[in-house]
């Protein structure tokens, strides 16, 4: 183990007898919030300072056997020491702070036209039923359907434990290639939808919506929902002044409910405009292999005709297009977090030389 390691598991296993001290303390719950926040992170140097002591344990079992000259203990040792600290550098990997968000799923047809607006549905049902699989819960905030089916927009929140830590590498463009159902000749079309994934901001922490900075709208919802919904001005655009940015929501026949949510998803997409502005600054020094997460790169191709889906990110290709386009996304989803921290513990390696 390098000696820069080995100091920094040191500190925080002194930072871990420190934290017990002071939740040990007769105040400790005077302050609740950061009674809390010395739990949290007791916990997280808890399971840290677990593997550390593995690690010593075989360390200390590898020297007996090294001076008794018991070479298969020996090499069993070793190989427990090299184990523990491959555990050891992705526990200490920096934590996305968004990863337990709930998040706002966001579906744009591109080029392609009506195929489109049909592939955006095929994206939208693809997330729904992963959705359900993970027992999460799916809540439209806004839809604009398009003529012949699918979408030309569509916006959902998605509540559910470690929901932004599981979609957050989907944000980008997604490319389908298929024979569209309106075409007679039976050739190939490409078509093209965008997926921005948002966490969801702290109703008070995160973002503080100045009400000077925003105009707020009332018009008669559209679409679905039957004639009750058009007889009140229940639908609410809210556009964001300085930004320029403008989120509808016309899901609820309760103007205030319609409110709050579109308040919820602006509050949403001024932080992601703010967290990519902040990561667009350090990009020139390194870019992680996952992509820069940009609305316009492509991401990810859907061959029908070939039964493929192939991410560009990784050059993977999975041979089982149904069962990926009906929510079975673990496996493209779990490719995508092991590269990028493959890439963590890379960079990590480059700092530590």
């Amino acid at each position: 183990m390098k000696p820069s390691l080995r100091t920094k598991l040191d500190s925080m296993v002194a930072r871990r007898a420190e934290l017990e001290r002071s939740l040990a303390a007769e105040d400790a719950t005077r302050n609740l919030e950061q009674f809390r926040n010395s739990s949290r992170e007791h916990a997280e140097l808890s399971t840290i300072a677990a593997l550390y002591d593995d690690y010593r344990k075989a360390e200390g079992d590898a020297e007996a056997a090294r001076e008794l000259e018991l070479g298969e203990e020996l090499k069993d040792a070793r190989a427990s020491m090299e184990r523990l600290e491959a555990e050891l550098q992705k526990a200490l990997l920096p934590k996305d702070p968004n990863d337990e968000r709930n998040v706002f799923l966001e579906i744009r047809a591109g080029t392609g036209g009506d195929e489109s607006g049909l592939f955006a549905g095929d994206l939208f049902r693809m997330y729904t039923r992963y959705a359900e699989r993970e027992r999460w819960q799916v809540e439209l905030i806004s839809e604009s359907p398009s003529e012949l089916g699918g979408y030309k927009e569509v916006v959902v929140r998605i509540v559910g434990h470690g929901a932004y830590s599981k979609l957050k590498f989907e944000s980008g463009g997604h490319r389908v290639q298929r024979v569209p159902a309106t075409e007679a000749q039976g050739r190939i079309h490409t078509s093209a939808c965008t997926v921005a994934v948002l966490p969801e901001a702290d109703e008070i922490d995160d973002v503080v919506l100045n009400p000077a900075a925003l105009r707020i709208d009332t018009f008669r919802a559209s679409g679905a929902g039957g004639q009750h919904v058009n007889k009140t001005e229940s639908a609410i655009r809210v556009t964001h002044l300085p930004t320029g940015l403008v989120v509808e929501c016309q899901d609820s026949r309760s103007q205030h409910k319609n409110r709050e949510k579109a308040l919820g998803v602006l509050a949403a997409r001024i932080r992601d405009k703010q967290m990519s502005e902040q990561q667009a600054k350090t990009a020139s020094t390194r870019k992680l292999l996952i992509g820069s997460g940009d609305r316009s790169q492509r991401i990810r191709t859907y061959n029908f005709p070939q039964g493929r889906v192939t991410d560009h990110r990784i050059n993977l290709t999975l041979y089982k297009i149904e069962r990926i386009m009906d929510g079975e996304l673990d496996e493209l989803l779990d490719a995508l977090a092991s590269e990028f921290q493959t890439e963590q513990l890379t960079q990590l390696a480059e700092e530590a030389a």
